[in-house]
């Protein structure tokens, strides 16, 4: 984990692209089915501009799915669709993403040490790998509105529970511009069309205008 002065803590260190990781579990198509806390195209929107706005930070991304060819199904065409060419996508028979040593060993290979996570369920495919990596030594970042669940009631249980284990609570844009830091960075409108955030960037747009034109 990041040293931190005295004094300071773990949530006052910022995310940036030298110390974020990105673990999406079991965005799947059986599971969307289910989901009733979200509405299930803004999720799929959600997740699949964190994918994007990630790689072009160049943030590791780690992607697993709990049996794809039986009861879940695969992923998500919207996040599948996606994802940077030839990434291997994980698949596990573990319920906790954090138990498969192939999971664990891909983001132990990023070097990173602060771990924004995603997953459908949130109280279980999202916290049961939060809470273990935060045992582990890591920095979780729960991306909320990129995750979903079956009905309130977990996702209650779910946040409570993680925040609780001292998980970061957060949402999936508010990571990446974190990570992005400054607006005026060469990337800086490409994170924001990833993010699919028009109205940032056309206010982005406005500033310049209006600064050559005074």
């Amino acid at each position: 984990m990041t040293e931190n002065l005295p004094g300071s803590s773990r949530f006052h260190t910022p995310l940036t692209g030298e110390n974020a990781a990105l673990l999406l579990v079991d965005h799947q198509i059986g599971l969307f089915t289910g989901v009733r806390d979200i509405e299930v195209a803004t999720l799929k929107h959600n997740v699949a501009a964190l994918a994007k706005a990630a790689q072009v930070l160049e943030i590791p991304i780690v992607v697993t799915t709990t049996m794809a060819d039986g009861m879940w199904g695969p992923l998500v065409p919207e996040l599948a669709e996606v994802l940077p060419a030839g990434l291997e996508v994980i698949d596990r028979s573990t319920v906790n993403a954090w138990d498969d040593d192939r999971v664990r060993q891909a983001v132990e290979a990023t070097g990173r040490k602060k771990l924004i996570i995603a997953g459908v369920s949130i109280e279980v495919c999202l916290a049961f790998p939060a809470i273990s990596v935060t045992a582990a030594g890591y920095d979780a970042y729960a991306a909320i509105d990129a995750s979903g669940t079956f009905s309130e009631t977990k996702r209650t249980a779910g946040l409570l529970r993680m925040q609780q284990a001292g998980v970061i609570v957060t949402d999936y844009a508010t990571t990446m511009v974190e990570i992005l830091a400054d607006n005026s960075h060469p990337k800086g409108y490409e994170v924001y069309a990833a993010l699919d955030m028009p109205f940032a960037t056309l206010v982005g747009q406005l500033s310049t205008a209006y600064a050559k034109n005074g």
